[in-house]
């Protein structure tokens, strides 16, 4: 068992003012996003035992929105507030996201069944292929947006935001909570709405398509966050911050794997919906990094010309491995129902991990991650400690 980090007594920043605001930026992942918890429990060994979160600014979409409202509301403690979080991830189950019973899965299977061969008019087509209803229970336990607002307040915190998918504009639409007066803004199919944040805005936030029944809130129903999120940094980047710490759960490379044999019926309907997930939820940042990383190079280059624009340094960790293979190896702690199904699905073999590696919330595999995580924080431990207590340090993301 690896030994903890120890106190970093040096550790406490020096003034906002002298050293820009510092953000954390959480991206979706599902039950992926347990890697987070670990790189945020290493970070946690890190700071005083009884300090303040180290961020101004703390964005998140999807799982990692949930993972961000957790850490905002122990703005004051962060240790604390990793420790209920790793409680919560080290010890997951399915039916604590969606039901996933017998009787649940055959009621959606029938439903779904009498809504094809009636063409609608019996019964419609449902939501969702998942009830997510325990999830919010979970949330309604764990999250307290209350402790949020007098983070912020307090000055504990400066701003939290919360990005969602609107269907009906077809906007990433990042809702927020900040002290400073900031305005909404609007740019390219993305748009910033001040709000009352509460439940609803994490539930749309990780209601994943056709897997979670959208959320309505006012006039719109709104669905995962990820969606539509072109610039996934610009939330943090609007709401003051000059230095990012991005904690994402996808490789930033592909791995290399030899040619697999492929099947003759092709690709199965699981590795498919697998794909259009890991899109779903990743390309995004890379992109999004690959940008930034790019601006920085041209206001270098600007020198005096480029005065009045803002060099984002970035921090970006991310696992050095696909967890498609982890959650294979796991695959047998999920309720046999969901096993049924996802076999049905062609998601339980060779080329279903995928999938299987975003819906897995149960603990053998969380846990696992959540160890990766702690192990790769652990190993840029003072590159990590360095970008985080001060500003000299010029991390930035790979080229």
């Amino acid at each position: 068992m690896t030994a903890p980090l120890p106190d970093a007594a040096t550790f406490r920043a020096p003034p906002v003012q002298d050293r820009g605001r510092l953000g954390l930026v959480l991206s979706g992942g599902g039950a992926r996003g347990a890697y987070q918890v670990g790189v945020l429990k290493a970070l946690a060994e890190l700071t005083p035992r009884d300090g303040p979160v180290p961020f101004r600014i703390i964005c998140g979409t999807s799982a990692g929105a949930i993972t961000a409202a957790v850490v905002a509301g122990h703005a004051r403690h962060f240790r604390a507030g990793v420790v209920n979080l790793e409680r919560v991830w080290r010890n997951f189950h399915v039916d604590q996201v969606f039901r996933s019973d017998a009787a649940s899965m055959l009621r959606a299977g029938l439903r779904w069944l009498l809504a094809l061969l009636s063409g609608g008019w019996v019964a419609p087509a449902p939501r969702s292929v998942f009830d997510n209803r325990p999830l919010r229970e979970l949330l309604e336990r764990h999250v307290n947006f209350a402790r949020i607002r007098q983070a912020i307040e307090h000055g504990d915190l400066e701003a939290f935001a919360v990005s969602a998918t609107a269907y009906a504009r077809a906007l990433s639409v990042a809702f927020y909570a900040s002290a400073a007066e900031r305005p909404a803004w609007l740019a390219a199919w993305r748009r910033g709405e001040p709000a009352e944040l509460d439940l609803d805005h994490l539930m749309a936030s990780a209601a994943v398509p056709f897997l979670f029944p959208p959320v309505r809130m006012g006039a719109e129903y709104y669905g995962d966050g990820a969606m539509r999120q072109t610039a996934p940094l610009s939330p943090a980047i609007r709401l003051g911050a000059d230095r990012l710490l991005v904690i994402g759960v996808r490789p930033q490379a592909a791995p290399a794997h030899a040619a697999p044999r492929l099947p003759e019926a092709g690709p199965s309907f699981g590795q498919i919906f697998g794909l259009m997930l890991d899109t779903l939820f990743m390309d995004g940042l890379h992109a999004d990094l690959e940008r930034l990383e790019r601006d920085n190079r041209l206001i270098a280059a600007a020198g005096d010309a480029g005065e009045g624009l803002r060099h984002i340094e970035t921090l970006l960790l991310a696992p050095g491995e696909d967890f498609g293979d982890i959650a294979l190896r796991h695959a047998q702690e999920m309720p046999r129902p969901l096993r049924v199904l996802l076999r049905t699905l062609g998601a339980a073999g060779p080329g279903g991990g995928a999938l299987l590696s975003y819906l897995l919330f149960e603990g053998g595999y969380t846990r696992e991650l959540i160890a990766l995580g702690y192990a790769d924080a652990r190993r840029r431990r003072d590159e990590l400690q360095a970008f985080v207590a001060s500003e000299s340090c010029r991390a930035t993301t790979p080229g």
